[in-house]
């Protein structure tokens, strides 16, 4: 049985692979590393904001996805 976890992308990465993807379960640096390299480059250089399950990550090092979690990647806020 797969171990997915739906991400939700937003802004920038929604353009760059479509709104969602499903992905094995693991360590955020190992779901990064699995991404397509269009979103691996689309992530680098910005911050984003993750938000896991409905809460915000602080430290995305530390974020071990679970089977049927899902996570959110929201696009850096621009305020005038």
């Amino acid at each position: 049985m797969a171990r997915r976890v739906k991400l939700v992308l937003l802004g920038r990465l929604a353009d760059a692979a479509g709104g969602e993807l499903a992905v094995e379960a693991g360590p955020w640096g190992e779901v990064l590393a699995s991404l397509p390299l269009a979103l691996q480059q689309a992530l680098a250089g910005t911050r984003w904001r993750m938000a896991c399950n409905g809460g915000l990550v602080g430290d995305p090092s530390t974020l071990v996805l679970q089977a049927g979690d899902e996570l959110a990647l929201l696009p850096p806020v621009s305020g005038g």
